[in-house]
């Protein structure tokens, strides 16, 4: 594994600096898919999914289909889909956001609400492996927020994606894949429902629809190629290289770098990932164009760097180099073997990539709620704040907002009747040892 100096900034740029990688082969290819399934609903899908799902008989899985999925996936299998599910869902419960109401100002309640998305659609991708994981972290926490009805679509839902959809609690599952499911999703066929919104990740092609459709149909994010970056001075380099191993094997574009001040931990490191460097595969190639070590002047230099990437995981030593840090999701310590959090920890494991961590965290179930406000005035509430409201809404020249609050103000009294009032209240004011004393005449 490469090593490369914090000094040689060339070098580094070439490291840290990539964004998202655009095609435009790919977006006129999607565009088009998702233009006919738009315009020919189960037409286009179905054959769409059998040009490129290789798609063989119905469209939708039956119970019974899932049921013997379940049956098919291997015992232990399924006691750990289920305690994946658990700790998903612990997790997710204390993510739901909470409704709340507040008194402004007497007259003037503003109440938070929380609303449940209707419908969810959830990707699965199909790729050398299944990954069932991707499920659990999309459809539980749309289900402990509420959402009524989880979908989800895989092009080959093997039984062990079966198994994870019962346990998820999917109501329904397709099998139909790529930009052709994603449309599906966003614009409804007789066949598939439309939802709300489109979550989990999946190829370049499903990136691309995803992106296209979400001027009509919410997404949760652009999901790219997976990423780890690692600020280490201390530790075992056996473990740090099986961690940049880890990452890598998910794709030739994924990304795993070593941030350190340490000399000796960075040779060390790079000789533990040369030894144990599949001899073909995504991880040889994903190191080789995307992986390396760079040595830092310092921890502080490292941060930066790691920030300047704002990657999706990123694994530190110690709580104070993790309040530092910007990233998707963060390891501390040791024992904080980042796959864990891929499976087990009930931290989602859906994440922004190529930067956006700067601006979000990983799915959540606050992702599958509506909040809205709700405000209620009284008269003498709107009464308290008409002065403000109409001065700023016709300072802002927009005359029409002040007069929406002054129609429903009782109209100002006379001046005469202004200036009686003003006297009146002046004389009120006055102290009764201030007052002239009247005589008393005896009789």
């Amino acid at each position: 594994m490469r090593i490369i100096v914090s000094s040689d900034a060339r070098a580094v740029g070439r490291l840290l600096d990539r964004g998202r990688r655009e095609s435009s082969g790919v977006e006129r290819r999607v565009r088009a898919i998702v233009d006919d399934v738009r315009r020919g609903g189960d037409r286009a899908v179905v054959a769409y999914a059998r040009q490129y799902d290789r798609l063989d008989g119905a469209v939708e899985v039956t119970r019974n289909e899932i049921a013997e999925g379940v049956r098919q996936t291997p015992v232990r299998v399924r006691r750990a889909l289920a305690a994946a599910a658990r700790h998903i869902r612990v997790v997710a419960r204390a993510q739901v956001p909470r409704g709340w109401k507040v008194t402004v100002a007497p007259g003037i309640v503003v109440e938070q609400r929380v609303t449940p998305l209707a419908r969810v659609g959830c990707y699965v991708p199909a790729g050398r492996y299944p990954l069932p994981s991707s499920l659990l972290m999309t459809a539980i926490p749309a289900r402990v927020a509420g959402v009524d009805e989880v979908v989800a679509v895989c092009p080959h839902p093997h039984p062990v994606i079966l198994a994870a959809a019962a346990a998820a609690r999917v109501d329904r599952i397709f099998r139909v894949g790529g930009a052709h499911a994603i449309a599906a999703l966003a614009y409804g066929t007789a066949t598939i429902p439309r939802v709300d919104k489109i979550v989990g990740p999946g190829s370049t092609w499903v990136a691309a629809a995803k992106d296209l459709v979400s001027r009509d149909c919410a997404i949760d994010f652009h999901a790219g190629p997976s990423e780890i970056v690692i600020v280490a001075t201390l530790g075992d380099a056996a473990w740090l290289a099986a961690d940049l191993l880890a990452q890598a094997e998910h794709d030739v574009d994924a990304r795993a770098l070593l941030l350190t001040p340490s000399r000796r931990l960075a040779r060390t490191v790079a000789r533990a990932v040369d030894e144990r460097l599949p001899a073909d595969g995504p991880a040889r190639s994903a190191l080789q164009r995307n992986g390396g070590i760079i040595l830092t002047r310092s921890v502080r230099e490292a941060v930066a760097l790691a920030n300047r990437i704002a990657p999706e995981h990123l694994v530190c030593e110690t709580d104070d180099v993790a309040r530092q840090v910007t990233a998707g999701t963060v390891f501390v310590g040791p024992w904080s073997a980042q796959a864990a959090g891929d499976y087990a920890t009930g931290s989602n494991h859906v994440l922004p990539t190529n930067g956006a961590a700067r601006f979000r965290g990983g799915l959540s179930a606050a992702d599958f709620v509506r909040v809205s406000s709700v405000q209620r005035l009284t008269r003498k509430g709107l009464a308290r704040i008409a002065s403000t409201s109409v001065t700023l809404a016709e300072a802002e020249g927009l005359h029409g907002h002040a007069a929406s609050i002054k129609v429903r103000l009782p109209p100002p009294p006379p001046a005469a009747t202004r200036v009686a009032a003003r006297v009146g209240r002046v004389a009120r004011r006055v102290a009764p040892a201030d007052r002239p004393r009247q005589r008393v005449r005896l009789v």
